[in-house]
């Protein structure tokens, strides 16, 4: 994909911008702040204000989205990609360290100008001006769940930023990989120039219950295989890649097992779109799948690590669809459940109610964080045994032993968690 040059003064400003923040990178590097992701990105598009535009311009864009799942499936995809490429793997570039928004994607491109293959894993409120200024080749849109309610107070205006960008792109937009599961990515994804569909076998429904296209009661089967409209045109869409157990059936019938070395159902639902994607993109299936073997604990994600005498595995959950699927999970007793509210995780914890902590019961829960109390009221409903312990290295400490303990927590005590342990 070939662009016009952008004008010296604008080039000039870009590399000015890209410098200091390289140097604001590494100085947050040398303090132990973190990899310096963020704050490159930040000066970066401070000082050079069209540097988004520019960074994503003239690349073949790979692009991932959704409310859960979109980091381990964006490592997936770029292992898959990279795996695909070869020898010619350099030509790559990816955002592993999770960082989404126009900041965060400027600083990852910004590392590797040259780089013609981008695969980036992008926040749901970046889509539309990543399809209006990337045009990205193959999008792949995952799921849509609330989250962070004080932002993003419903989530079908999301959808309709995806359906509107998709609309305007018209035949030069992506060809969408889209989980058939989600009635809101469906409505959006339908206006795409060309969509390959996928049963993700998807167990969170919690967020799909009205039609988006005209506001009816959906009707979903007892099985939970499909879903439609009484009232419109809006139903399940026939599917080119479906999930059945740990098993991807491809459109030509062909049976693929995942042997995944990231745990959960919900991670055979990112492989499949994943692997529809990197299919897409022209990877050889097992090839594709060979790479996602490769991807054991994304982002920190899955990561079993140390804490003084402490033993713990990291998992995280954002909202209620991502607890949902993170409960199941958990096999030890005691287990680790941390709770806070600042901007990153969402300051409205009310989703504590939509989640099904009754699981736990019989378990001893240690509930930490800013927010523990609430998390406290809420396990003393589901008559959960628990205890509140609001420092996250005393509820550490409290279960130091030889047993590995679990670990939930929501985005900024986990990301406390990664810098504790030397993950970030």
């Amino acid at each position: 994909m070939s662009t016009p040059p952008k004008p010296l003064g604008r080039r000039l400003r870009l590399a000015a911008a890209t410098t200091l923040g390289d140097l604001a990178a590494w100085a947050s590097r040398r303090l132990g702040r973190g990899s310096g992701a963020s704050i490159r990105g930040q000066i970066l598009t401070r000082l050079a204000p069209n540097a988004f535009e520019d960074l994503v311009a003239g690349r073949r864009i790979i692009a991932v989205s959704g409310t859960n799942g979109k980091t381990t499936t964006t490592h997936m995809l770029a292992a898959a990609i990279k795996a695909g490429l070869g020898a010619d793997a350099s030509r790559m570039v990816t955002n592993t360290d999770g960082a989404n928004l126009h900041y965060g994607l400027a600083s990852a491109l910004a590392k590797a100008p040259k780089a013609d293959v981008a695969v980036l894993e992008t926040d749901e409120r970046v889509v539309a001006d990543l399809i209006r200024l990337g045009r990205p080749e193959i999008l792949v849109l995952l799921n849509f769940s609330r989250d962070q309610m004080d932002r993003h107070h419903e989530i079908k205006g999301l959808g309709r930023s995806w359906r509107d960008a998709l609309i305007q792109a018209g035949p030069e937009g992506p060809t969408v990989i889209a989980n058939a599961d989600d009635p809101l990515v469906v409505w959006a994804s339908r206006e795409a120039k060309a969509v390959v569909w996928v049963d993700a076998a998807s167990s969170w429904t919690g967020d799909g219950a009205l039609c988006p296209n005209c506001g009816a009661l959906l009707t979903h089967a007892p099985d939970g295989s499909t879903w439609d409209c009484p009232s419109c045109d809006l139903t399940k869409p026939p599917v080119a890649y479906r999930v059945e157990g740990t098993s991807i059936v491809l459109p030509d019938g062909s049976r693929h097992e995942t042997k995944l070395n990231v745990p959960g159902a919900f991670n055979v639902s990112n492989a499949a779109c994943a692997l529809a994607a990197a299919v897409t993109w022209g990877v050889d299936p097992e090839v594709a799948l060979d790479a996602f073997r490769t991807v054991k604990a994304p982002a920190g994600r899955f990561a079993t690590a140390s804490f003084g005498a402490t033993t713990a595995r990291l998992l995280l959950a954002k909202n209620p669809a991502g607890w949902t699927e993170a409960l199941p999970l958990v096999h030890t007793n005691p287990v680790i459940l941390a709770i806070d509210s600042v901007a990153a995780d969402g300051k409205d914890v009310s989703w504590l109610w939509d989640v099904d902590y009754e699981q736990l019961a019989g378990r001893h829960v240690i509930a930490t964080g800013p927010r523990a109390y609430d998390l406290a009221v809420r396990l003393s409903h589901a008559d959960v045994e628990h205890d509140v312990i609001l420092d996250l290295d005393a509820a550490l400490a409290r279960c130091a032993g030889p047993d590995v303990v679990d670990c939930i927590a929501t985005y900024t005590p986990f990301q406390a968690l990664l810098k504790k342990a030397g993950l970030r």
